[in-house]
């Protein structure tokens, strides 16, 4: 019945299994005990928004299981104001409070669920610098630096609409204001007409671009005498930035934390979209057109971005990112080659901060030509 009523797999099985595991003799849970034993949300309060979403999405199912499989004897319910699974009689009234006749206990493992994972997982390590290449002025200052060197990659969060009932009609979302499972159970908070069937499911992904361009600069990063690690840019917190140099490799909309930390201090500012991005010096906009072009033979003009700087705390970033893939696929190989084109070495020589922006000419994805649009000084943070 579980598998039916909630899946084989997920947050509401596991919700599922942790009510009815607790047995006829128990208490009803608390939003607290269900936020540290379902969530894994330790120190959580009282009153827990992911548990309240989540238990009405439960009671929710079960209502639905029984209106497609009516029950001739007894059926399962969540009663109004108590987090606790009673069994009681179909012709009952609807239970409005704790009243164990018999309560079920379920002790089927729940299946393990399939993840989509980033290209590295958090952590990892890179080879020796061996075999590596040579760094230009961009990263020699990051070669040349005591600290390790964290490569963070823009990822992006999903979540699922899972119908138990019709599982062909089950898909994966990406809604770009849903970024985090905090984010998807404060949305079922405020919309559940919306989100109702919206389930956290483990799944981030990586654009195909990001590939390519881990592809140019990892070989230079792997030169420094310590191992490279790689993590997901949705990740990074303070933590990160005191213990590392950071590189951010992706699009400029997957940045997460380090977009604040990056545009703080500088000229340019993401514009009314991602793909925009403007110049409050110059007046200039620098927008991607592969959105409105990629599927027609048309060109289109993309952009992709490069600096470098120093953190207040210390910690030297460095970001090169695109609006789209075409521009991250263009500008990647330019900031890992051996030798700069002439203004870009000039803006990178030495420890100083500069940025860069390019235009990337492409056509159905692919990059067909690089232009440099500025390379400049960016100020320092005291």
């Amino acid at each position: 019945m579980a598998a039916n009523v909630v899946g084989r797999a997920g947050r509401l099985r596991e919700l599922f299994d942790f009510l009815a595991a607790r047995g006829p003799g128990a208490a009803p849970a608390s939003q607290a005990e269900i936020a540290q034993e379902v969530f894994g949300q330790m120190g959580a309060e009282g009153d827990d928004a992911t548990a309240r979403v989540y238990i009405h999405r439960l009671r929710k199912r079960l209502e639905r299981f029984y209106e497609r499989e009516p029950a001739s004897g007894a059926r399962l319910v969540l009663p109004a104001g108590s987090y606790e699974l009673v069994l009681e009689q179909a012709d009952a009234e609807p239970a409005v409070a704790p009243a164990w006749g018999r309560r079920w206990r379920w002790a089927v493992p729940v299946a393990a669920i399939l993840l989509l994972g980033l290209a590295f997982a958090a952590g990892r390590e890179t080879t020796s610098p061996g075999t590596a290449a040579r760094g230009n002025a961009i990263w020699q200052p990051f070669l040349d630096s005591d600290r390790p060197i964290m490569v963070a990659v823009g990822d992006y969060y999903m979540f699922g609409e899972i119908d138990p009932f019709e599982p062909d009609k089950s898909r994966l979302i990406r809604d770009y204001a849903i970024d985090s499972p905090m984010d998807l159970a404060r949305a079922q908070e405020t919309d559940p007409a919306r989100y109702e069937k919206a389930e956290d499911v483990g799944l981030t992904y990586l654009p195909f671009s990001t590939a390519y361009a881990l592809r140019s600069i990892m070989p230079v990063l792997a030169r420094h005498p310590k191992p490279v690690r790689v993590m997901p840019a949705s990740q990074v917190d303070s933590g990160t930035l005191r213990d590392f140099n950071v590189v951010y490799v992706g699009l400029v909309s997957g940045m997460g934390l380090l977009e604040d930390v990056n545009f703080m201090n500088s000229d340019l500012h993401v514009g009314q979209t991602y793909d925009e991005l403007d110049d409050a010096k110059t007046g200039q906009k620098f927008t991607s057109g592969e959105a409105l072009s990629r599927a027609s033979p048309d060109y289109y003009q993309d952009f992709g971005y490069i600096t470098r700087f120093h953190e207040p705390g210390g910690a030297l970033l460095a970001v090169v990112a695109g609006a789209r893939d075409t521009g991250l696929r263009g500008v990647a190989p330019i900031a890992a080659a051996p030798d700069l084109p002439a203004k870009l070495e000039r803006a990178a020589e030495g420890d100083d901060d500069f940025e860069a922006v390019y235009r990337i000419t492409g056509q159905q994805g692919a990059d067909l030509g690089e232009t440099l649009a500025l390379a400049r000084p960016r100020k320092r943070t005291p």
